[in-house]
């Protein structure tokens, strides 16, 4: 690999900040894994978050127009199995710890965040299509002369 190609490489990691228990989550599954997709007219987004589930958190994506993406919520420490009334206190825990977590990270472009269609799937992945912010012709449209 030459050096133009690890600069292209190392141009394509986005810098993902993390606070709370999802920093501090260093043997669990990680929380905050992202991949970044790009088509012609938008961005596909995949964030990883174990241990969140839709029916026990609430989780906020903030996007804004220049493609700065912020996302928090709060990881729920229920000890209580679902098919039992018996609470544990937990003495191994390898799970990302309960307590508040917030990612951001930017996309590659400005978008247009009312375009855009969350899906949070079961598996934990918050997957996120926004549309690619169209700029107007600064000509007017008219071909030149």
């Amino acid at each position: 690999m030459d050096g133009q190609d690890f600069a292209d490489r190392s141009q394509l990691k986005p810098a993902v900040v993390l606070t709370g228990t999802a920093k501090e989550g260093s043997a669990a599954p990680p929380i905050g894994l992202v991949d970044i997709g790009v088509s012609d007219g938008a961005y596909l987004f995949r964030v990883a978050l174990p241990g969140v589930r839709k029916d026990q958190c609430k989780v906020k994506c903030e996007i804004q127009r220049d493609g700065r993406v912020h996302i928090e919520g709060v990881i729920t420490g229920v000890g209580v199995p679902k098919d039992s009334s018996a609470v544990f206190q937990m003495k191994v825990q390898q799970l990302c710890p309960p307590g508040p977590f917030s990612i951001s990270f930017n996309l590659p472009g400005p978008v247009d965040p009312r375009l855009s269609s969350p899906t949070f799937r079961p598996d934990g992945i918050l997957e996120v299509v926004v549309m690619k912010r169209r700029t107007p012709p600064t000509d007017g449209g008219l071909p030149p002369q």
